[in-house]
């Protein structure tokens, strides 16, 4: 049994503290908004005021919030982990998607009061977490990890180590940038199929089967024929700020990106019109 501090309650990381708690650790969770983790209490989780009570006497800190400002609050702001008085030796676990300058950044401080970090993003999203096979995209020290896994193992069956402290963030940025590309193309193709007169439910059909068949795809060809983009998987806010992050890391490697460039400033735009509470898949609407 693991004493974990949670971080956040959203849709993935309260079902991870559920796959947490069922394992058998004992969990103490704080959300900016209390209320919306009081579902956990039931299922047996503490609540805390603060991301510092939270974390006092923890010997795991997880992490999983929107964004960096959200990310150096809860650890680094008023009230935050470092506010308090954070175990010697507690693992701190930063599991959000972030930009991976922030990420380095926030381990050098952690590192330095005393806490071992790991740069660990998830793959696999809501779905995967009800199953347990998340796929931990990790960066930091292999000790550290090994000290993590069995812990991290409550929601996870898949660990890939791509070395030092964000080189996790940079693969999940990569990949969640080339979602984004992928998602435009789709949209995109949709509208035009719809132009052109054909049958949604045959093009649905043929994109699910062909030779462009992904999960992704699959995923995303469903909420496009349904026209459900109130039922959020993967919101389009969080969508444009996984693709702006990851158009960062391009520019600051020196790396082209027209088609990373067009499709954050689609996600840009969808954001702008309100729609970035709605399911990415919303993207088609304004493209159509």
């Amino acid at each position: 049994m693991t004493r974990v501090a949670f971080l956040g309650a959203g849709i993935m990381g309260r079902e991870m503290v559920r796959k947490l708690l069922a394992a058998g650790h004992q969990v103490r969770v704080y959300n900016r908004t209390l209320t919306a983790a009081e579902p956990l209490a039931a299922a047996g989780a503490e609540l805390a005021e603060t991301p510092a009570a939270a974390a006092e006497g923890a010997e795991m800190v997880i992490s999983m919030v929107s964004d960096d400002e959200a990310s150096r609050a809860v650890w680094l702001g008023p009230g935050g982990v470092l506010a308090g008085d954070p175990m010697a030796g507690a693992i701190a676990v930063e599991s959000s998607t972030l930009s991976r300058g922030w990420v380095i950044e926030l381990a050098a401080a952690l590192n330095k009061a005393g806490l071992r970090y790991l740069d660990c993003p998830v793959s696999g999203g809501p779905d995967g977490v009800l199953a347990g096979s998340l796929t931990l995209l990790v960066g930091g020290d292999k000790e550290c990890l090994a000290a993590a896994g069995g812990t991290l193992s409550a929601y996870s069956n898949r660990v890939i180590h791509f070395g030092p402290v964000g080189a996790g963030t940079a693969y999940k940025l990569v990949v969640n940038l080339m979602g984004a590309v992928q998602g435009v193309a789709l949209a995109e193709g949709w509208a035009l199929a719809r132009r052109a007169g054909l049958d949604p439910a045959k093009v649905a059909e043929a994109l699910s089967s062909g030779a462009v068949a992904s999960p992704h795809v699959k995923y995303l060809t469903e909420r496009m024929l349904s026209g459900n983009h109130d039922e959020v998987y993967f919101s389009t806010s969080l969508r444009h700020k996984d693709a702006a992050y990851g158009l960062r890391l391009g520019k600051e490697m020196g790396q082209a990106m027209p088609a990373s460039e067009t499709a954050t400033e689609t996600y840009r735009r969808a954001v702008e019109r309100g729609l970035g509470e709605k399911n990415s898949s919303v993207i088609v609407e304004i493209l159509d």
